[in-house]
């Protein structure tokens, strides 16, 4: 009885394989690059490897939003997907004491970076900045689902957020979704 189980399960670990499927399901680090915490050096292989900008999600442990966020969008195939082929990802603690080199060169803690520079008060926040260590877009608060992040990717891909908000731009999006 034990052995056909466990021949049942090589089976279907064995078609999985075939599928191209993962074994394991993604987690949040699958999602966020290794940072030594000089986002200058980080600038430069975004450059390097042909990315439109870095992504900074701004957390802190204790924050159910991030938590939530962590283990239903930034877990999702196509979510990591998008984003590993279009930015470097790093996450930051707003409480860190860690030691951090931003975009500019200014020196500080990732939590006196955080808070006295990007004004970061709550989380998550996360912002895009473009290949110059210029911020293009921020959006503070979770997003609902993997598809509204999506969106918030693509309106910083696209460039759209030369030319309106995230907020008038979801609304178009969804707007013109519904009129098909």
């Amino acid at each position: 009885m034990m052995k056909k189980w466990w021949q049942k399960l090589a089976q279907s670990l064995m078609v999985l394989a075939m599928l191209g499927l993962p074994l394991q399901a993604a987690q949040a680090s699958d999602f966020f690059d290794e940072t030594f915490g000089n986002l200058q050096d980080e600038l430069a292989t975004a450059k390097e490897n042909g990315k439109q900008g870095v992504f900074l999600f701004f957390e802190m442990e204790e924050c159910p939003f991030c938590d939530r966020m962590k283990k239903t969008i930034l877990v999702q195939p196509e979510v990591i997907k998008y984003f590993k082929e279009h930015f470097l990802t790093y996450q930051i603690d707003i409480e860190g004491a860690s030691t951090l080199i931003d975009f500019d060169g200014t020196e500080g803690t990732s939590q006196s970076i955080s808070e006295k520079k990007y004004r970061v008060r709550a989380t998550p926040v996360m912002m895009f900045f473009d290949l110059e260590g210029n911020p293009t877009a921020r959006y503070t608060g979770p997003t609902k689902t993997a598809d509204e992040f999506m969106l918030l990717g693509k309106f910083v891909v696209e460039g759209i957020y030369k030319e309106m908000s995230f907020t008038k731009y979801k609304r178009s999006v969804t707007t013109d979704t519904a009129a098909q």
